[in-house]
């Protein structure tokens, strides 16, 4: 399962327990406190790839936020505390059945067992392929097993109890009428609540599409997408990246209202950091390196907007998101407010739920455009830049600490015959698939950027020159058994790399042009191979 059966456990009781308190004390303030808690499980199973648990706990939540609209004085009338149960006992029965199931998953294994610094456990993941054409497909099978993903074709629903569940369902809806296909996924919803189901080869009409998803599918791919496409999809939600918390800059004079806020923020998963004074706020920006502002809009001696205004001098703060909050509801100041430099508008006393799902949206928006401007838009690597700033870093911090630290340059051989022979966009499929390989092979403690069109840097802390090379060997043999096909045939591609490693006294360009040099060696010696610099 996505996330581990004790994590999964204690969200779960915090969530139950929320309620019995809410249950036992009803009131706006308790019942308030269990709608914040409502949405953060919420997000929790969002964020975890638990596609089934999600659905229910957002029909939870949707019924919880629809009793704002009905009363707003104590006590809490019967009814909706009745129906509220009665949907949560059912709830958490699903929760429980399914701990059940998946608390003795199979542990992950080590790709290679010797390496125990540079490789990763890394559990097989397991996809269902429901269709009656498996050789329609038979080029996506092949792809997914080079990332350690098990297709297994089943051309009739399963009905035995597997463990774990797959990752992935995909149901192929070619041979199927609409009616039979969602029944199908809905069929397949209800079992499996860990598992994505993707739908293939739906009508691209709109009606279509929106039955199937309503149906139950997380994804469609309609009729005529590329496979290649299909396969970047599969390889992402398979290699479970999880993103680091949101954090938010709390800028409020007063304690108490800072001291709420973050109580708000914490239960809904978001770190925060809190200060009082303006004046501290450049200093906090960039010490804590927040995804988002929250700014009292009055302050002693400065107001939130002339804050915000100063925040905008600074071009790495620029994108940075600020929401105002404010007692003061007169439209003219919102207006001005949003002309220079807020992002929206919030009036105190603030709804928490209505809080959180500012700030999670705004957040979401946020790292979204900072991704676009920090990683390739290719391969999804850090892009050219980023990846010399990010060695900048490492290098920085080995020479502090005395740690080893290694530098690669990959490059892909005879790239240009490829794109001249099959087109750039076989070429562009090449690149990702060796950009795949290498994210799903290293560490996260690593970095990985695409350096040029068909080049790589690979930056590896806490690593010695022979470790290295026997990682990025073994990478490079598996991509060299890649195969991609085209009209009539199919080709393979290699690549050949150079490693460098960090001694004292050098800096980030000397590391990348010794890496540099090993690179031009491996290409004079034949290709297909690395060396490492001695």
């Amino acid at each position: 399962m996505p996330c581990s059966p004790a994590e999964l456990q204690k969200k779960s009781d915090e969530f139950l327990s929320r309620w019995q308190s809410c249950k036992d004390h009803p009131g706006v303030d308790a019942f308030v406190e269990f709608a914040v808690a409502a949405s953060s499980f919420t997000e929790f199973l969002d964020a975890r790839g638990l596609p089934g648990l999600h659905q229910n706990a957002r029909a939870v939540e949707q019924q919880v936020l629809s009793q704002f609209d009905r009363w707003n004085t104590d006590p809490m009338p019967e009814a909706p505390i009745g129906d509220l149960d009665r949907q949560i006992a059912e709830f958490g029965v699903r929760i429980a059945a399914f701990l059940n199931d998946n608390t003795d998953a199979s542990p992950g294994r080590r790709l290679y067992q010797d390496d125990t610094i540079l490789t990763e456990f890394l559990p097989a993941k397991k996809i269902w392929l429901l269709t009656s054409n498996p050789d329609d497909w038979k080029d996506v099978i092949t792809q997914a097993g080079y990332f350690n993903i098990q297709v297994e074709v089943c051309r009739q629903h399963k009905d035995q109890k597997t463990s774990p569940d797959p990752t992935i369902v995909l149901v192929d809806a070619k041979a199927l009428e609409p009616a039979a296909f969602n029944a199908r996924v809905q069929a397949l919803r209800s079992r499996f609540l860990a598992s994505s189901i993707i739908g293939l080869q739906l009508p691209p009409d709109f009606e279509g599409l929106h039955l199937a998803l309503r149906h139950g599918c997380d994804l469609c791919f309609p009729r005529g997408t590329a496979q290649s496409a299909i396969m970047a999809r599969l390889v992402k939600l398979c290699g479970g990246e999880q993103e680091p918390p949101y954090r938010v800059l709390v800028v409020e004079d007063s304690k108490t209202a800072s001291t709420v806020i973050q109580r708000t923020l914490k239960e809904s998963g978001v770190e925060s950091m809190a200060i009082s004074r303006p004046q501290e706020v450049l200093t906090a920006l960039s010490k804590f390196q927040p995804d988002l502002v929250l700014m009292d809009m009055y302050m002693p001696g400065c107001t939130g907007v002339e804050v915000t205004r100063v925040i905008r001098q600074h071009e790495e703060f620029l994108s940075t998101p600020v929401v105002y909050l404010s007692a003061d509801t007169s439209i003219a100041l919102q207006v001005d407010a949003l002309r220079l430099g807020g992002d929206h508008f919030l009036t105190k006393p603030f709804n928490p739920v209505i809080l959180n799902a500012v700030v999670r949206s705004k957040i979401e928006r946020y790292r979204i455009l900072r991704r676009s401007m920090y990683l390739d838009s290719l391969t999804g690597l850090l892009n050219h830049t980023t990846s010399k700033q990010r060695l900048g870093a490492a290098v920085s911090t080995a020479l502090a600490e005395g740690s080893p630290l290694c530098v690669a340059m990959i490059d892909i051989d005879h790239f240009k015959k490829v794109n001249d022979t099959h087109g750039h966009p076989m070429g562009d499929q090449v690149i990702r698939s060796l950009a795949w390989l290498l994210k799903q092979r290293l560490r996260k403690t690593d970095a990985v950027g695409r350096y040029g069109g068909e080049e790589f840097l690979v930056i590896l802390p806490l690593a010695h020159a022979d470790r290295a090379h026997r990682l990025l060997d073994r990478i490079r043999i598996d991509f060299s058994q890649f195969s991609y096909p085209v009209p009539g045939a199919a080709f393979a591609c290699s690549f050949s790399g150079g490693i460098a490693q960090l001694k004292p006294g050098m800096n980030a360009p000397a590391l990348v042009k010794l890496a540099d040099d090993a690179l031009y060696q491996a290409k004079r010696q034949g290709r297909n191979q690395l060396v490492a610099c001695s």
